[in-house]
């Protein structure tokens, strides 16, 4: 974060006339050989014993908060964002002892987003006929549009108990109409990718996306959707009348395990595009049809009392069953029963898992994660997003900028730790596409110190090892995510992405095939299985990397 300071240090600037002499924090750091860091602690005002000191004069007394707040909005050169200036006079109230100011920008319900200080220089001393003064802070730029920011005015010296000391702001910022005005706005809007929902019934699938605002009059849509011989186009019109936000659209007779992807956008003249991926997944039974209903109820009937037919024949015996988890007790015997599950075909929205990875420490890691990619997708009703299988879209976006939107969108962040990923090698330095690791571990890092800091759950991101690396192996930076050894933790894995749990209440879960041993039994499980044992082999011979 960068601070600006706006102080009336004389001997910098070397004008003894100067006033309110505009420098920077590196200037301080440059003359006077202190860090603005220590000084003022990264825009969080100190108070002012711990500023100024205790013998300072100025620490027993206080100034009021100031008044006549307002702020002017600057048209600059960048329409995308707003920029705004904090004007304000001084409260009467203690202005004998106004050292300065600080004026601080931060998000409704978010971080810090930047801060000023104005500090008067030593000499200057104010007085009543100053309280018509107007200060105003320098422009506060780059800020979203149409979004909530609050401004704090704070004077300084800040006193032991500061709260109710200073002066903040709700306001919002211009809208897109304001800035741009509507034929910009009308070409830059596209649905946002982060609120479109895939929902699949049997082999047909839902796509909903949101529309535009009503204030951009746009009323037509384009979507184009492709996959394994499907090239389908569609045109919608949304009737401004029917006040709607949302409006859906149907893909009919899907193939199961085929992946599709669709660019949504306003059918306008070079619009924005938002491009989504989904794969279909598998359907266990075929949808009934309209002449097959009464058979289908009859089946169920007869299953009903044939099940309850069972449950009463048994009952006597499980009653006089004794229960062979006696070591465990809550108020009596605890029965426990092993509920075998088939995996999953594909839930209504599959978890979105990015996998980061380092290339560095060699082929045989690489085809680690391929295969487990591959087993995860196939055997875990996950959608990956691995770079191996999307160099064409990294071809378009740039590796970083397609990182970054992996990071962003996916539901989970996957990080294979291995002693490449923790510790830069001079190749993987000189190896481009391999550096994008090392970038992708800062960059997981910083989201994660941002949600704990707003106090969000950090389940999104995720450490695993295999058996031919440690827990030793772990970026410092990402040591708060959920750690996993694999093939070991297998199931704990699962029931993370699914949000299911394993156990309950005299119960266990078990799901087919997502268990160490039980995952060599598919093809997708055995191929996986031989890269590990290859890979552990290298790391064995210290041919690793």
């Amino acid at each position: 974060m960068y601070l600006l300071l706006n102080p009336l240090f004389l001997c910098l600037q070397g004008r003894s006339g100067c006033e309110f002499c505009f420098i920077t924090s590196k200037d301080i750091e440059t003359t006077l050989g202190i860090s603005t860091q220590s000084l003022f602690g990264s825009c969080v005002p100190k108070p002012c014993f711990s500023l100024l000191g205790s013998d300072s004069p100025a620490c027993h007394h206080f100034v009021k908060a100031p008044e006549s707040v307002q702020l002017m909005f600057l048209n600059t050169s960048d329409l995308d964002k707003d920029t705004v200036v904090v004007m304000w006079k001084p409260n009467e109230y203690g202005i004998e002892f106004l050292r300065g100011y600080q004026v601080s920008l931060q998000k409704l319900g978010g971080l810090l987003v930047d801060c000023q200080l104005l500090l008067f220089n030593a000499n200057l001393s104010l007085g009543a006929t100053d309280t018509q003064r107007v200060y105003h802070s320098d422009p506060f730029p780059s800020l979203e549009l149409e979004s909530q920011y609050v401004i704090t005015v704070m004077p300084l010296p800040v006193p032991e108990a500061w709260e109710s000391l200073h002066h903040s702001h709700k306001f919002n910022t211009r809208s897109c109409l304001e800035r741009m005005g509507l034929q910009k706005c009308r070409s830059d809007w596209q649905p946002n990718p982060k609120t479109v929902k895939v929902q699949q019934i049997g082999t047909d699938v839902t796509v909903t996306f949101d529309l535009a605002p009503p204030s951009l009059n746009i009323h037509d849509y384009f979507t184009f959707c492709e996959g394994r011989g499907l090239k389908n186009i569609t045109k919608i019109t949304v009737n401004d009348k029917e006040n709607v936000t949302r409006h859906s659209f149907i893909l009919s007779r899907l193939k199961p395990g085929v992946n599709y992807s669709c660019e949504i956008s306003a059918d306008i003249v070079d619009p924005l595009k938002t491009h989504i991926r989904f794969q279909v997944g598998k359907v266990n039974a075929e949808p009934q049809r309209p002449n097959s209903v009464p058979l289908a109820v009859l089946l169920s009937l007869a299953l009903l009392v044939l099940t309850v037919t069972a449950v009463l024949l048994l009952l006597p015996h499980r009653r006089t069953r004794k229960s062979p988890y006696r070591g465990v007790r809550s108020g009596g015997d605890l029965k426990e029963d092993l509920f075998l599950v088939p995996s999953l075909g594909s839930p209504v929205s599959p978890p979105h898992v990015f996998i980061c990875y380092s290339s560095a420490d060699g082929p045989a890691h690489v085809a680690v994660v391929m295969r487990f990619a591959a087993f995860l997708q196939q055997h875990a009703s996950a959608r990956v997003s691995l770079d191996l299988w999307e160099t064409l879209r990294i071809a378009e976006e740039g590796p970083m900028g397609w990182m970054c939107h992996q990071i962003e969108e996916s539901d989970f962040v996957l990080v294979v730790c291995t002693k490449g990923l923790r510790v830069p090698h001079q190749g993987e330095r000189e190896a481009g596409q391999r550096g994008i690791s090392q970038a992708a571990v800062a960059h997981i890092g910083e989201e994660m110190g941002r949600a704990k800091s707003r106090g969000e759950d950090l389940s999104k991101y995720i450490t695993i090892f295999f058996e031919y690396s440690t827990e030793d192996e772990i970026p410092g930076i990402l040591r708060l995510a959920s750690q996993y050894r694999l093939m070991q933790d297998l199931p704990l894995l699962f029931s993370h992405l699914h949000k299911v749990a394993l156990q309950g209440p005299g119960r266990q879960l078990q799901v087919e095939n997502m268990s160490q041993e039980s995952y060599v039994k598919v093809p997708a499980g055995a191929l996986l299985y031989s890269a590990i044992q290859e890979a552990s082999w290298y790391c064995r011979k210290g041919q690793m990397v």
